[in-house]
This record gives C-alpha cells, structure tokens and sequence, in this order.
C-alpha cells in the first residue's frame, strides 16, 4: 500500500471538558503498553478511545503527527520551507478545506464526537509537552483542520502526485513519505485450512518511516469497539486489522481513480474556458503561502473549472477532477468497518462508497471470506470516442460525470470454491484459482481496473497450485517467501543478462556467474541478489520512460560494467552477498536485509552510505489471524522497528530483530490479559 491525519474541536483539554453529549475526562482512558510498547487504550467510550489514542501515538512518534496536523492548515511551509509551501499551493488548488466546510453536515454525529475526542487527545498532549513542539503553527488545531488533512492525504493516495507533475513538468512536494510499493493480503476459508479456521494476512508495503508507515495499536470501548491493526499518522481509527468477530487487510489498487481535461480557453480571455459552446469564467482564489525563514507572505493564484482544480502551464490549461475530492466520509467509513460485527455489517459500511481506494481481502469467524477492488468510481461516458485513460476535452459537458456506481458494481468475490482469495496489488480478476476468477471484460473497461500479474501474484500462483488443504505454518510461509517466480514480471527483462557468455568478458566474469547462478531468491547472503538489486537500480534509472522491453546485449554489458565499477570502487571486490550491500537501518544500527523489489518480501531502497543502500519501503507491518469457531481470534504480528519512533526508547527498535529473522509477537483483544502482562499502565497526562 502509499499516504494519514487529524482533527479536533477547540474545546478545553483539560480533565472534565464538555464536548457535546459526553464528558471527556482523561481519566477514564487507560493506555496499557505491552512489552513491546504497543498501546492498548481502554475507556468507556469511543470519543475517550480515541482521546487516548491520539495521545499514546504523540508519545510515540509527535514530530511526524505535526507535519500531519499543518498539512490541514496548509502551513507546511511554516515548517518545511520551500518544498512545504509548494504542498500548501497543492492543498489550496484542491479546496481541502472548502469540502470539509461545504460537507461537515453530512458526518454523523457519532463520528463527529468521535474526531473531536481524537483531536482534544493531540491538542491537550502538545499542550502538556510544550518542549516537544517542534512547529509553533501547528497547535491548537481543530476538527475541520483534521479532515482537510485527511482529504488532502486522500487525495495523494488517489493520484494527484503522480497527476500533478505530469502536468507541471515537476514533481508536487508532499508530505515526506507519501508513496507505497505495494502490499500482500491473503485469506482462507475454513474448508481451505487443517484446522477449520479462517486464515488472514494483513502486510502492508509501506514506507518504513514517516507519515504512511504504520503504527500498531489496539483500541476498546465499552461501546463495541475492539480492534487490533495499523493505523497511520493521524488515523483516528485502525484502518486494517482485527475486530472480535472479522478483520481485513488493504493493498493499494490502480483503476482510474483521476480524469485529467484540458480547457479550450477563450484568445481574448486567458482566465475564460469554452464549455458546451459558452465562455465561462475560471474560479481563481489566492493562496497566502507563508514560507520558513521568508517573513513576507507569498500570494498565489489558484483556479477552478466545472471540472476541479485547474492549472495554467505553457502547453494549456488543465483541470483534474477525482471522486476523492467529492466526499469527505472516508474515516467515518472505516469507523463502521471497525465496528462491523458480520459481514453484513461490514458490507453496509463498504456502501456508503466513501473509502475511495485500497483492495480489501476479508475473512471472519463466521465462515466467510471476501475480496473486494473497491473504489469510488463515476459513471463515465461509454462513448468511445472518449480516452479516459488519456487527456481528455474539457469544453463539454459529456465527458462531466457527475454520478458514482454501487459498491456491488465493483469486482468481489465471496466464498470462492477454490477456498482462498489474494491480491498483490495485481488484478482483481487474477483472485483466486484461474477457473473461478471474476471475468474481467465484463466489467466497464473505462474504469480502469488492473489486467496483469506482477511477480509477487505469479508467485503465490505457483505456491497454491494443487495445495488441497493450508496448515498455519505454511500460510504463514507462504507470505515469508522470498522466491521470485519462474516467469519474471518486471518491466525490462533480463533474458540477455543471463545468456551473456561470461567467458567473452574475463573481466565481468564473476559478476556475470554470481547472476547467472543465482537462485532468483532475495535472501541476504545471495550473491546472485547483490548483483540483480544494482542491476536494478541502474536499468530503473537509466531506462525511466523507456517503455517495456528485453534489454540489448550493449546494454547487458554496460549494466554488468556498471555492477563491476560500483563493488570495486565502494567494496573493493565483486563477491558480495546482498546483505553486504542492502541494510535495515534505524538510528545508527544498520543491518544485512533480505528482499528485493516485488517479492513478496519486498524491500525498496535509497542509497545509504559508503556504497551501502538502505531500505526505505517495503515489506512493514506485518498481521496474521485466525479466526475459531469459538473464541477471541488468536493474533501474531510484527512491525519493521518498533512501536516508538522516538530514538533512545526502548522501543525504538526492539522488533528489528524479530522482523530480520521473519518471525513474530503474540497479540490479543483480550482486555484481562493486557491489563496482567502489561509492562505500563496509566492515563494520559500521568
């Protein structure tokens, strides 16, 4: 999965402060943290949940929640300089906040209570801990703050930052961290496993640190909220994980969730657009961008067609229109998937169409598993003369859709025969076995949804075929995998690489063998992997743009020259393992890591130093469950660090070593035995 948030009323913080119908004191909220430091917040109420939810991740990690907190003021510039205030034009040219004030009435107030506990509990932490307050801008900050954030972390997750730049020549600066890789999520029925329990895996591949990786933590109130899962910066509720009764996992999916249009604007008018053979005028606001370290406000201009935001550059005008940009309900959606108690439930929350993105794979104690390509998609014009998949004219009112399907319009499935359902970010009509899979030219193909296998999905294609029955132990194998399929998905293929006779080059030659051998596994101590992941890298750079294809022989051999210069100049010599060149770093402890990118133990990376890189993104959090018959569903997760990002806790890193060796912690829903094992117990403020 790639991109979280926050709000809150500005009501008093302190012990006995009214909100609404309840009053919100701190001391009826217990966070407990286990010997991990996760957080399990316990209180009467959802609103006070939430409260101590928002304080026990300011505890953990409160200089990535401000960043968060000044995106839904549009003052990232106040913090970040430059790069920030271009995210606060991006915020402003979206109306972020305009939506939040034009849809506030449509929230209920059930949720709004609830977001104002979320917010009290981040406002009355920066309060207490004045000292931690890195940015003065950010506090206090109020609800409607909180969803433009959350509209505008939407908004990147559904294609603006790739939209954007296209349009403008440059990439948009967001929030540090706003990408994703992918993500893996498996399910089994009951029929499908040796125990008669529904398996689930919930992995996210998400950045390691910053705003979208994910924190763990469980919330329970005495209202019928009990979930364990992932949440990330400023999620005021978990967005994947576990309930008593169903859970479910989220990976990143990739229908057209964004329609670009260019105006046809009037000669004699630049800021007039040609629509339905009428000139009408451009909306144009002015954003008051104020920059770190500039004392002078910076004003610019922001337009809006019928279509959306609008951007003027040298080769047109062009306007972006995208349903996230229409609704501002998606955390009041995932709140009611939260409480969902079956799946009849959890179907209702999927109906109100308001989480505009993410493949959802389900499974419940109640014999039921399900995968969903959610999305909220327009009902475009069927004409074909229309490219939505392209630029499209925006002089007419036939290509304005103005409309949304159903949830049940979508491609699901529920309860396949073949007992297992899967995505890895690859098409939803590649689910489960081939001869139970949706067809997907049923399916409108202007929305856009995926048609292809990546390697991880060719890879758990190989791994199920002709299984009749899962055990646990090779579920859980199945998602540790770190083989690459027979058949590779990348964009530029190899082929050439591996049938180069290594002779010919007597000075490549042990780098050639090292791949040539390899056993296309990304463990740490492969040879073979240490050259794919520089072979990688080099071709992913210098091909950018480069539609898909085998590379020449001159590029095999300049490729191999560049592995070969690279390892002498940084290591000096050629006969490197991977984990000598990849490491998992947090703070200044750096380790051999395993995985390449599209395993499915992926790893992403950045350069590091000395030649070294480190893995930024990728294989993160990690949640396995099964669900009994009878009972709390038994939970094991991991995280790729720890639960704190504060460096010098003793939870800053405290499950590296557990994630390095693939293996896991036990987790429970069960209040007891929280409460009895737990390392600390307190309220917020203690």
């Amino acid at each position: 999965m790639k991109k979280w948030l926050f709000v809150l009323l500005l009501f008093s913080t302190n012990a006995g402060a009214q909100s609404g119908s309840y009053r919100l004191n701190p001391s009826n909220i217990t966070i407990a943290r286990d010997s991990f430091g996760v957080p399990h917040i316990f209180a009467p109420t959802d609103p006070e949940v939430s409260y101590g939810l928002a304080w026990a991740h300011a505890e953990d990690d409160f200089a990535t929640l401000q960043l968060v907190v000044l995106s839904g003021k549009a003052k990232l510039g106040t913090a970040l300089g430059k790069k920030g205030a271009e995210a606060d034009y991006v915020i402003n040219l979206l109306r972020c906040r305009q939506l939040v004030d034009e849809q506030w009435h449509t929230l209920s107030p059930d949720f709004i209570e609830l977001i104002k506990g979320y917010v009290a509990g981040l406002n009355a932490y920066a309060k207490a801990h004045p000292a931690e307050v890195k940015y003065k801008k950010a506090f206090p900050f109020n609800e409607k703050e909180y969803l433009a954030a959350v509209v505008f972390s939407v908004a990147i997750f559904c294609g603006v930052d790739n939209a954007l730049p296209q349009i403008l020549g440059g990439r948009v600066a967001t929030i540090p961290g706003f990408s994703s890789q992918g993500s893996n999520a498996f399910a089994f029925h009951p029929s499908k496993t040796t125990s008669g329990e529904a398996f689930l895996a919930i992995n996210a591949h998400q950045p390691l640190e910053g705003p979208t990786a994910f924190y763990e933590a469980h919330v329970q109130s005495e209202q019928g909220w009990n979930m364990l899962g992932g949440l990330l910066a400023g999620g005021c509720v978990i967005l994947h994980g576990t309930n008593e009764n169903l859970g479910w996992a989220h990976t990143v999916n990739y229908p057209d969730k964004i329609d670009v249009y260019q105006l046809q604007m009037n000669p004699a008018n630049g800021n007039q657009y040609k629509f339905d053979d009428q000139w009408v005028d451009l909306e144009v606001k002015k954003a008051k961008l104020k920059i770190k370290g500039i004392p002078v406000t910076i004003g610019k201009k922001v337009y809006w067609s019928k279509y959306g935001a609008t951007v003027k550059t040298t080769k047109g005008v062009f306007s972006l229109r995208l349903p996230a940009l229409m609704d501002i309900k998606v955390m009041e959606e995932w709140y009611r998937m939260n409480k969902a108690k079956n799946f009849t439930e959890f179907y209702r929350a999927l109906s109100m169409t308001s989480l505009p993105m993410f493949n959802i794979i389900y499974a419940d104690r109640h014999d039921t598993i399900f995968y969903i390509s959610n999305a909220k998609l327009p009902r475009r014009n069927p004409d074909p003369k229309y490219n939505w998949r392209s630029t499209l004219p925006g002089n007419t009112s036939a290509t304005l859709w103005t409309e949304f399907k159903s949830e049940t319009e979508l491609p699901q499935y529920i309860n396949p025969a073949p007992g297992y359902l899967f995505n890895t970010n690859h098409s939803p009509f590649l689910a489960t076995d081939a001869k139970y899979n949706l067809d997907g030219n049923k399916f409108d193909r202007n929305d856009g949804f995926e048609r292809y296998h990546n390697n991880r999905s060719q890879r758990v294609t190989e791994l199920v075929r002709g299984i009749d029955k899962i055990d646990y132990a090779n579920f859980k194998r199945l998602k540790f995998d770190q083989q690459l399929p027979q058949q590779l998905k990348y964009t530029y293929g190899i082929d050439t690489m591996l049938n180069l006779d290594a002779g010919n080059y007597p000075a490549l030659k042990e780098v050639i063998i090292n791949l040539q051998q390899w056993d296309r596994k990304g463990t740490a101590g492969s040879k073979g992997a240490a050259v794919f992941l520089l072979a990688y890298e080099y071709v992913a750079g210098k091909l950018a743009g480069v539609p898909a294809r085998q590379l020449t022989k001159a590029e095999s051999v300049e490729t191999y020259q560049y592995i070969h210069d690279y390892m002498m100049k940084y290591f000096g010599k050629t006969d490197l393992v991977l984990g000598d060149i990849q490491k998992l770093v947090r703070g200044d402890d750096a380790r051999p890591a395993w995985g390449l990118p599209d395993l499915l133990t992926a790893a992403f990376t950045d350069p590091y130093k000395d030649g070294m890189r480190k893995v930024v993104s990728g294989d993160a959090y990690i949640c396995f469950v099964r669900y009994p018959k009878n009972g709390l569903p038994i939970i094991e997760s991991v995280n790729t660090f720890g639960a704190s990002s504060v460096p010098g806790s003793p939870h800053y890193k405290d499950q590296m070593a557990l994630f390095q060796n693939q293996q896991t912690k036990h987790m429970t829903l069960d209040k007891q035995e929280v409460l009895r094992t737990a390392e600390r117990v307190y309220h917020p403020g203690e």
